[in-house]
């Protein structure tokens, strides 16, 4: 679907979409002034999401929770992650919308706005201070990993074309198999 341009200031643009009713299965995110409607994944875009949630689960050096559909505050919006990575009991007696204070990573899985998940929530995660972004593009065939906001942006990126491994660092501590995440 494409967004809706809403020639509102700020504050009554945040209160329309707080106050939006979305279709059942769709999700709504406000980003960078923007409302973007996105209708349900399909089975291999949900697939990744829980591969790479089981993987976390398996191997990561802490025991962390994996949230999807968890909403985040961040210097751009309204951003809801394909999948929140924190700390267990981060998001209790949380609201819908959080900040991200104690998220280890977001996860998103590409699908009908890629542009906005290789651009705009990269950036947006990265004011937020959100340690590492992952993020399974699919069109491309591989998994980036983006990591130590600066500035604006995460500094580092790495890289892994699907079937290599992708190392994940503290407190994940394990490479990702991205074979699965295709």
């Amino acid at each position: 679907m494409p967004a809706v341009e809403h020639p509102l200031p700020a504050d009554d643009l945040l209160r329309a979409f707080l106050e939006l009713e979305t279709p059942p299965g769709f999700k709504a995110e406000l980003i960078e002034g923007e409302i973007v409607l996105t209708p349900p994944p399909d089975g291999d875009h949900e697939d990744a999401v829980a591969r790479f949630a089981r993987a976390v689960a398996r191997h990561a050096a802490e025991e962390l929770y994996v949230s999807g559909g968890r909403g985040l505050i961040t210097p751009h919006g309204r951003f809801v992650p394909d999948a929140a990575v924190a700390p267990v009991g981060t998001f209790r007696d949380q609201g819908p919308w959080t900040e991200p204070a104690g998220v280890a990573l977001v996860l998103e899985v590409t699908s009908t706005h890629p542009r906005r998940d290789r651009e705009a929530k990269r950036l947006g995660y990265a004011a937020a201070g959100i340690p590492c972004y992952l993020l399974i593009d699919s069109d491309e065939g591989r998994a980036t990993l983006f990591t130590d906001p600066a500035d604006g942006d995460h500094t580092v990126h790495t890289q892994a074309a699907f079937g290599k491994p992708l190392d994940l660092p503290s407190p994940f501590s394990f490479a990702l198999d991205t074979e699965p995440l295709r």
